[in-house]
């Protein structure tokens, strides 16, 4: 082999060498990669899926517009309400959270503002507080007791039983039991406000206060669409009259159990909660005296006297529970506390 031969081989080699390493350093660059890119979109994908309810995203309010979420409800009929209790639902009030508070104190605590507590009871059982109503816009001063509890009640905004006739008989008994104690679809608003709502959806009664309207048919669209329930065809066109006034209104953010925006004051414990009789409200002069959709009767128009009930467990079975002063079947041996509130 000639001189000039040799250096072109050795020539030719040099550079076959010199392509293969430039080869195999590509290729660790990609495999150092490519972890990082799976390990994010896996994190991704398993967040989304552990956090969902009732078939649908539990990360509900994520700003996206009222009208939209609403649009994409399915509208059906009502379904029959039989079989139909309230302990489809779980016990009423369960602490569903593990805090060691039920979950009527959980949001008497969340939504009011200057709170004290019933003493002995390690800040759970709320015993004052100041209630800036969202139904009837006026203020109401909370005083737990017999003859004073039921000025502020706890309502479900999506009503447990229009949650069983639009798709709630499908779901799980677990996820019924979320959907009746999740923060998101309850509200501590004024006592006779709550009643007169009674089961009713968005064709049947609206909040007094016009001006909240388009956030709680907004909280309504937003339940239903966490839950997948549907809404009917009457419910649907309420809900997008109510949004025609307001159709930038997004869906409400899910924050459990976090305070509202209004601050609240430094807690105090008080030794009895019914030392003051009675609990007042100062009317707003900018709210609506009566609401302009109204629903059926209320049972609280019933003589107590006309209803029953031998023990809580027969409440609960009723599907009547927690069970107001004044309501049909309420009595001092159902009330043990005696702060006008039975089988809480």
């Amino acid at each position: 082999m000639t001189m000039a031969r040799r250096m072109t081989c050795a020539t030719g080699c040099m550079a076959l060498i010199i392509s293969l390493a430039a080869c195999a350093d590509t290729g660790d660059s990609a495999s150092t990669q490519s972890p990082r890119t799976s390990s994010s979109s896996g994190v991704s994908a398993s967040s989304g899926s552990s956090d969902t309810v009732g078939g649908s995203s539990a990360n509900t309010g994520n700003g996206e517009r009222a009208i939209t979420v609403l649009a994409s409800l399915p509208i059906k009929g009502r379904a029959p309400k039989t079989g139909y209790a309230r302990t489809q639902f779980g016990a009423a009030w369960a602490d569903v959270d593990g805090n060691g508070c039920d979950t009527r104190n959980d949001i008497l605590n969340r939504d009011m503002t200057n709170v004290t507590y019933k003493s002995g009871t390690h800040n759970c059982v709320v015993a004052t507080g100041t209630l800036a109503d969202p139904y009837t816009g006026r203020t109401i001063h909370f005083q737990r007791g017999q003859n004073t509890s039921t000025a502020v009640q706890i309502d479900h905004v999506v009503a447990l039983s229009d949650a069983w006739q639009k798709g709630a008989q499908q779901l799980s008994a677990d996820t019924r039991k979320h959907l009746a104690n999740d923060p998101y679809n309850l509200l501590a608003v004024d006592g006779p406000s709550n009643e007169q709502k009674s089961d009713g959806d968005a064709a049947t009664w609206l909040p007094a206060n016009k001006s909240y309207r388009c956030a709680y048919v907004a909280r309504q669209i937003g339940v239903k669409s966490k839950y997948s329930l549907w809404v009917t065809q009457a419910e649907h066109d309420a809900m997008e009259s109510v949004l025609a006034s307001c159709p930038s209104q997004t869906v409400p953010a899910d924050n459990g159990l976090s305070a509202s925006a209004s601050s609240k004051a430094t807690p105090s414990v008080t030794g009895s909660a019914t030392s003051t009789p009675t609990a007042s409200a100062s009317p707003s002069p900018t709210v609506e005296s009566t609401p302009t959709v109204s629903s059926s009767p209320t049972a609280s128009t019933q003589s107590s006297s006309d209803v029953y009930y031998a023990n809580c467990s027969a409440v609960r079975a009723a599907g009547k529970a927690p069970l107001y002063k004044g309501q049909p079947g309420y009595s001092t041996k159902l009330d043990r506390d005696g702060d006008g509130v039975a089988c809480e």
